[in-house]
């Protein structure tokens, strides 16, 4: 990435957080025209209003905050050195020696690595972060998607359930108490 991109990047972030700061709670980011739009009804990082298309299914279904891959691999430890000291992610987020998340603290990439999941049957592959768990889980019922795991405060503190969409993939949909 070239010098003016990563001030680019890093600007566009400082953007997102100042609206964060003021009481704005996830910004939704399309990517439309080739430009970034960033919208949750007040922020527009580059000036334009949000797609028709989107205002029109913004209150449409989970309101996700944040989605985190789930790598599955065989031992933590050895798994650590490449993705800190190849890929970058240097802060480790939290280890409960099954699972733990690694972070850059540059750009905010981040992967969730875990050995299995400590209660759940399967291991997801993504890890998907919203405000509101139980409404997700009802909305996930009422659809009819299979549950594979229910809807369970953890003894970790998050409050979670796994659905398996159409594909065959799970989902950990997870709720962190305020």
């Amino acid at each position: 990435m070239s010098l003016r991109a990563a001030q680019f990047h890093r600007e566009r972030e400082q953007k997102q957080r100042q609206h964060l700061g003021k009481g704005g709670r996830g910004l939704a980011i399309h990517q439309h025209d080739s430009h970034r739009v960033c919208h949750g009804g007040v922020l527009l990082i580059n000036g334009s209003v949000p797609p028709r298309h989107c205002a029109a299914r913004h209150d449409q279904g989970m309101r996700v905050n944040r989605i985190i891959a789930d790598l599955v691999v065989p031992d933590l430890e050895a798994a650590k050195g490449f993705y800190t000291g190849y890929l970058g992610l240097d802060d480790e987020e939290f280890n409960l020696g099954w699972v733990a998340r690694y972070t850059s603290c540059e750009t905010g990439a981040n992967v969730q690595l875990l050995t299995s999941d400590a209660a759940g049957p399967e291991a997801p592959v993504v890890s998907v972060l919203t405000d509101d768990v139980d409404a997700a889980y009802a909305e996930a019922v009422e659809r009819g998607y299979e549950i594979v795991h229910p809807l369970t405060t953890e003894s970790w503190g998050v409050r979670r359930f796994f659905v398996r969409d159409p594909g065959g993939n799970v989902l950990n949909v997870v709720g962190h108490p305020d």
